[in-house]
């Protein structure tokens, strides 16, 4: 009988052994595509955990030829369910820095000691936008500012969805951390 993951014990390797190389070197991607859904690190970490052991019992049941691609999948179910569950419950999620940037200048019109803070804030989003590398940086645009979806943005880069989906993830998390540090 083939082992679940296709090609999981060659050269030695076991199944179980494969599947947590490929979780260790996507885990970071991984919290950072959780973490676009819900807006909240902490959750994102304990949504990739939980992919990761449903990944584990998964491959003791069935057989799956792209393990990565099913691990994303398993991640990204589980943070739609955290969204929905917290608009049944009434919970809000950590607001998002550039929402939040974005509503304060679009708002009434600020004193000047606000104006200019919010200018200043505006130009370290900016900055940090214009940091990110070329393909990142458009499919963030895409996505943020262009209102596109990520099966458009992948298509337009001719990436998978997955891609544009990490694409974006990078870019955000990249643009929280430098309004963060300021």
């Amino acid at each position: 009988m083939p082992p679940p993951c296709a090609g999981a014990e060659e050269g030695g390797v076991t199944q179980e052994g494969a599947l947590l190389a490929l979780y260790l070197a996507n885990r970071r991607d991984l919290v950072n595509y959780a973490n676009s859904f819900t807006g909240d690190l902490f959750r994102a970490e304990d949504i990739v955990q939980e992919a990761w052991l449903r990944l584990v019992d998964a491959s003791r049941r069935s057989s799956f030829h792209a393990p990565r691609s099913y691990l994303y999948s398993i991640v990204r179910n589980l943070a739609l369910d955290e969204r929905r569950r917290g608009r049944r419950e009434g919970l809000h999620l950590a607001p998002d820095p550039i929402d939040i940037v974005a509503d304060t200048v679009a708002a009434d019109p600020p004193d000047a000691e606000q104006a200019l803070a919010d200018h200043e804030e505006m130009d370290r989003l900016r900055t940090a936008i214009a940091e990110l590398p070329e393909r990142t940086r458009i499919a963030f645009e895409m996505h943020r500012f262009g209102d596109r979806k990520l099966r458009e943005i992948a298509s337009f880069l001719g990436i998978s969805v997955s891609g544009a989906g990490q694409l974006v993830a990078e870019a955000l998390e990249h643009c929280k951390a430098r309004l963060n540090r300021s």
